[in-house]
């Protein structure tokens, strides 16, 4: 908690859309260095082959994959922007909406079907982690002037953007046969495009007098270096389980990394976290409880009340 407050404090100083676009440029050549997508495709040749007609041959494939693309660069944008217009605390519980989002786009873009019990769960989920976050405000000798109203706005859109976004890419990736990794390779080369195109739109003439690199500290490329490792293998969750699911994946780990945290450097542990930390422990519970395969698109139409409650 206390390093990802300080991670968007870092890529804050650093540039916001620069940092965005690192993040891109290190999670392509995590890929080009990697030997998973060679052991995917069985052979080198035939990664290359897959990647020639998929990426270079496939401009239709390039521009599909561009979509959630475009749609993370917004939501990133958006998150930091909400965070500077919203005081931390507000910013964590606005934020778990993404969860529900998410349930909800699963539901109406994949012809999915959760239980009550599954809705419950998430919503849970959502109190849970924002418990388990939830830190009291502090009183700062900084005044840094916010917009409230530009705060929720933003959040409010980053929340869309990740539901729909998330949803998006994990449809693509079961639709079709095609390789996880020449998926991400496509999505990465867009997200270059796009957000290298937003830095100068924005930021063209500090990058042209300061460098592009300019404020980019140690630590800024180590938030950038475990962002890009944590999206490579979230790509992976997605592929094999569903978007529901890595919610709840994250929702543990927050929960680990914190207990972690008390064993290595004697956090303390509060009643906000415990109770938070109860309900993340019972929804995963509860989530699992349902026998229904929610991981496989389903291929026939059903109506949207029965798709969002599956009695």
């Amino acid at each position: 908690m206390v390093f990802g407050g300080r991670s968007h404090s870092a890529l804050r100083r650093a540039g916001t859309k620069r940092s965005v676009y690192r993040l891109a440029l290190v999670r392509l050549g995590l890929l080009r260095r990697d030997g998973c997508p060679e052991r995917e495709t069985g052979s080198v040749g035939r990664f290359k082959t897959s990647l020639k007609e998929n990426v270079l041959g496939s401009p239709k494939e390039l521009m599909k994959l561009s979509v959630p693309s475009l749609v993370y660069a917004v939501q990133n944008n958006m998150a930091f922007l909400a965070l500077s217009n919203l005081d931390a605390a507000v910013y964590q519980v606005t934020y778990q909406l993404k969860i529900p989002c998410t349930a909800l786009c699963t539901v109406l873009m994949l012809n999915r079907s959760l239980s009550k019990l599954q809705w419950i769960s998430v919503f849970m989920l959502c109190a849970g982690v924002t418990l388990v976050q939830w830190k009291p405000a502090q009183a700062t000798k900084v005044l840094v002037e916010q917009n409230p109203l530009l705060g929720f706005g933003a959040i409010a859109i980053a929340v869309l953007c990740s539901g729909f976004a998330g949803v998006y890419f994990e449809k693509v990736l079961k639709s079709s046969d095609t390789s996880l990794w020449v998926r991400n390779i496509q999505m990465y080369l867009s997200g270059i495009v796009v957000t290298l195109a937003a830095v100068y739109m924005s930021d063209g003439a500090e990058v042209i007098e300061k460098g592009f690199f300019h404020g980019y500290t140690y630590y800024v490329w180590f938030v950038i270096l475990l962002a890009s490792v944590g999206g490579l293998y979230t790509s992976i969750v997605v592929k094999y389980t569903d978007n529901i699911m890595k919610g709840f994946s994250a929702a543990a780990a927050i929960v680990l990394s914190t207990i972690a945290s008390v064993i290595l450097f004697g956090l303390q542990i509060t009643l906000n976290f415990a109770l938070g930390t109860l309900l993340v422990c019972i929804s995963i519970y509860l989530y699992g409880l349902p026998r229904e395969d929610t991981t496989v698109v389903q291929g026939e139409e059903t109506t949207s009340k029965e798709r969002l409650i599956h009695m």
